[in-house]
């Protein structure tokens, strides 16, 4: 018989067999389309909302090219190169205190000064609409300002309204609705404020040492291409400007990197319910093979070879898998029509029905490969059982290790499906991390079950026959120890890890955190003002800590005269690289800091300039006492050697800086002065009469109140671990589904068992009873495990990586080990109860 007739041959029986229905494979059917929809959805949003990025990227950037340059002017040379391109608007984006016209109460906002030009491309919405020119302009000596409806909200103010801004009067003539760019400009963590640029003059908020972006957006004349290798040129151009370029090809870089990690990590999770519902695929195919041992049987007695019957039940196995898998692209599909409606509050979505391709692809790859991989190996197992063995009503032994073919074929399909994990990851370094982690998970999960079924075995001899039972079944051939195990212990170890990371992070934020942080920053100090400021503050709050540090601003440009581009730095500590850096000098060793390495510099110290150096950063750049470093100060470069390096205490929230200069460094350099404020608890209802004295004595000194920032991230770190769970919790529902599988699977034992023990006299009290302490023993087991697995994941989250205290939380393992009871009780309980119903006679005709 040739290959292709027998391939007809095994297709036309299979397709026979298939019209008894699906019983048996509904939870095979669930598993598949449960991972596969979930990868499928994760991606299909992630395409979708990255495609609306770039359709509209020209708005997002309100330009085709956007030049950044922060605390520093444009020089004309600079300007005159933006030019070239094509048409030019600028936006001046600073923190100012935002004050009502009495000065009675102030909140910080970010002050966003635009020309006429601006937006070059899209709508900037306000109410009521008007055009931005006429509710910008000045009448009457005030300006025209469009507030966020937030800064409305906190100060009580309305349309019509004045406000002052450092020592311009302004008159509020429209609450914002939408901000064209507001994408590109990144993170806020105060409302907006909307002003023209002669505003901004006129407030006075640009001096020496200013935190203030510069933007330049170009318009590119119609039909000119996007210019090629543009920082190359930029870079050639002007060296060391520190010129950020976006183009409207990618005009939120930051947000799109956040997405795609976003989605990179939610496609692990969606793997991870796929690989767990795997579990549940092998029980389902060997229970399915299991009811067909008769027909099997008769194939092999009517002269079909092994490998024929072994082909038809492949394919029919196959043919079920891809209806799982359409219904999880059904739903991977319709994800993104959902996902929109709520997105499009937030993020530019499309809310046309759109495909893509791409992401439904690899989905159904992702489950067709688990499909196939977790059947290969009962299947082999099936492929050498003889007929005689079959008519004796035996099964199929679950533990014996199928042929070799079998075993390699299962082996590259584990490998394709790693293969086809790390090829789609942004981060493949991650990609490899987690599979690593998913192998050691499964031994250690197979491991787990092997020891609970061996103390099961070696317990003592008990007198109630009903706690025998249940040590009984946990170590008896077919027990469900190892399939409980597996299938619950990876889901409550992803949970446990989440609610521990998630745990500490607000006990840091919210906690420790938020107690040794400063109350108050100020910054913007200029040096003139610094004695004045000083004595207002100890009018209004005599006893509380104020603590004072000049501050510049620099970039680094090379390391040991290396340029900082050519250095490959982990990912972790490229920020420092990146952009300018907040700097100081000290004759002393600032608080919050320990001299590690090398000693500080005398007072006085007028020599070569030298450096301290934060040792965390210094160590992961590679540096060490003794080196130099580079940094671009007001355009002047300085090349300072390493004294020291020093331990910084970041968690403290305090006055940090990477890096410390000599200050002989820094002489007759313009600078600002920056401030914290720390009231005792008596001083507490004192402290925003401290800000109003502050705001209103000095109107360009900007005050950020920590506490405030600490609950906005507290807020955004929530509603992220919030997403994650939910994500992780797909892993856990596949967890239950393969936990009822494996009941499944061992239904037929099940059932003879309790027949034989209610012939000898058992009631079905006992038996329920006997039933429940064996899920009981495994649900605590297993949740036994999920805690000490996930506690040791977290510990390496929290501490060795954000190098955050760790904290075990009680009420976690509380919560666990009630959740992995309740699964696995109730799921045991369930499926047990059709079990115990069970007539006696035809199982007993059949022993």
């Amino acid at each position: 018989m040739s290959a292709t007739t027998r391939f007809r041959l095994a297709f036309r029986l299979a397709l026979r067999e298939m019209r008894g229905g699906l019983s048996g494979f509904y939870i095979f059917l669930a598993c598949i389309a449960l991972g596969t929809g979930a990868i499928a959805a994760v991606n299909s949003v992630a395409g979708s909302v990255t495609g609306a990025m770039q359709e509209q990227g020209q708005t997002i950037l309100a330009g085709d090219i956007r030049f950044q340059i922060n605390n520093r002017d444009v020089t004309p040379e600079e300007e005159a190169y933006f030019k070239s391109f094509g048409e030019v608007s600028r936006s001046d984006t600073i923190r100012s205190m935002a004050r009502k016209a009495d000065g009675s109460d102030q909140t910080l906002s970010e002050v966003k000064a635009v020309d006429g030009g601006y937006p070059l491309y899209g709508t900037l919405q306000f109410e009521p609409q008007t055009s931005p020119a006429e509710a910008l302009a000045q009448k009457d000596g005030t300006f025209g300002v469009i507030a966020a409806p937030d800064l409305l909200d906190r100060l009580k103010l309305k349309v019509g309204d004045g406000l002052l801004v450092g020592n311009a009067k302004l008159r509020i003539t429209g609450s914002l609705v939408k901000e064209p760019d507001a994408l590109s400009e990144g993170f806020a963590f105060a409302p907006r404020l909307i002003v023209s640029r002669d505003a901004l003059a006129a407030a006075g908020l640009l001096q020496t040492g200013s935190l203030v972006e510069h933007v330049f957006r170009v318009k590119l004349p119609v039909g000119t291409p996007m210019p090629t290798e543009l920082k190359k040129k930029t870079d050639a151009a002007f060296p060391n400007s520190g010129i950020r370029i976006a183009t409207s090809k990618n005009a939120a870089p930051a947000l799109n990197d956040t997405i795609s990690r976003f989605t990179e990590f939610l496609t692990l999770v969606g793997l991870t319910a796929l690989i767990v519902g795997g579990s549940g695929v092998a029980n389902a195919v060997r229970a399915y093979l299991d009811s067909k041992r008769g027909v099997i049987a008769t194939f092999k007695c009517l002269g079909a070879p092994a490998s024929t019957v072994t082909l038809i039940y492949m394919l029919q196995i196959l043919m079920i898998a891809a209806v799982g898998i359409l219904a999880g692209l059904v739903l991977g599909a319709v994800a993104p029509m959902i996902a929109n409606r709520f997105l499009a509050e937030y993020l530019p979505v499309d809310p046309t029905p759109a495909l893509f391709p791409t992401a439904l692809l690899i989905a159904a790859l992702f489950g067709l490969l688990t499909a196939a991989g977790f059947a290969i190996l009962p299947l082999g197992r099936a492929r050498d059982v003889p007929a005689t063995a079959l008519f004796r009503e035996q099964g199929f032994e679950p533990t014996r290790w199928p042929a070799r073919p079998f075993a390699l074929a299962a082996g590259v399909v584990f490998l394709a499906i790693a293969g086809l994990a790390v090829f789609t990851a942004q981060d493949r370094r991650i990609a490899l991390y987690f599979l690593g982690a998913i192998i050691v998970a499964f031994v250690i999960l197979r491991l787990v079950g092997i020891g609970i079924a061996a103390l099961a075995r070696r317990s003592p001899s008990f007198r109630s026959p009903v706690v025998r039972l249940a040590l009984g079944n946990i170590h008896r051939p077919g027990a469900l120890t190892g399939p409980v195990v597996l299938s619950l212990g990876l889901g409550l170890m992803l949970l446990v890890t989440l609610a521990l990371i998630d745990g500490n992070m607000r006990r840091e934020l919210q906690g420790s955190m938020a107690v040794r942080a400063p109350d108050y920053f100020f910054i913007d100090i200029q040096s003139r003002d610094l004695a004045g400021f000083e004595d207002v503050v100890k009018k209004s709050a005599p006893t509380a800590k104020l603590v004072e540090a000049p501050m510049l601003r620099g970039r680094l440009t090379a390391l040991n005269g290396t340029d900082v581009s050519q250095i490959k730095a982990a990912e972790s500590v490229r920020w420092v690289l990146n952009g300018d850096r907040g700097i100081t000098y000290s004759d002393s060793v600032p608080e919050n800091a320990t001299v590690t390495e090398g000693a500080w510099w005398p007072k006085d110290y007028t020599g070569e300039p030298l450096v301290s150096f934060s040792e965390e950063e210094g160590k992961e750049l590679g540096l060490k006492v003794g080196d130099t470093v580079t940094v671009n100060v007001l355009g002047r470069q300085i090349t300072a050697r390493i004294a020291n390096m020093r331990k910084v205490d970041w968690r403290s929230m305090g006055i940090n800086f990477v890096m410390v200069f000599t200050p002989s460094t820094f002489k007759g350099a313009p600078h600002a002065w920056l401030a914290t404020l720390t009231g005792s608890d008596a001083e507490r209802s004192a402290e925003n009469s401290v800000v109003h004295a502050v705001t209103n004595a000095y109107p360009g000194v900007t005050t950020i109140n920590i506490k405030d920032a600490i609950d906005t991230v507290t807020k955004l770190t929530g509603q992220i671990a919030l997403a994650i769970r939910v994500a992780a919790s797909v892993a856990l529902i596949s967890s239950v589904l393969v936990l009822a599988g494996a009941l499944a699977a061992g239904n037929r034992a099940r059932i003879h068992d309790a027949v034989v023990l209610k012939t000898l006299g058992a009631t079905r009290r006992t038996l329920i009873a006997a039933f429940g302490l064996e899920y009981a023993l495994l649900g605590l087991a297993t949740a036994i495990f999920a805690l000490i697995v996930g506690a040791a994941a977290s510990y390496g989250v929290v501490h060795l990586i954000m190098t955050l205290p760790w904290h075990f939380d009680p009420w976690t393992a509380v919560l666990t080990a009630l959740l992995s009871l309740v699964v696995t009780v109730g799921v045991g309980l369930i499926g047990t109860w059709r079990v115990l119903g069970q007539k006696a006679a035809p199982v007993l005709r059949e022993l």
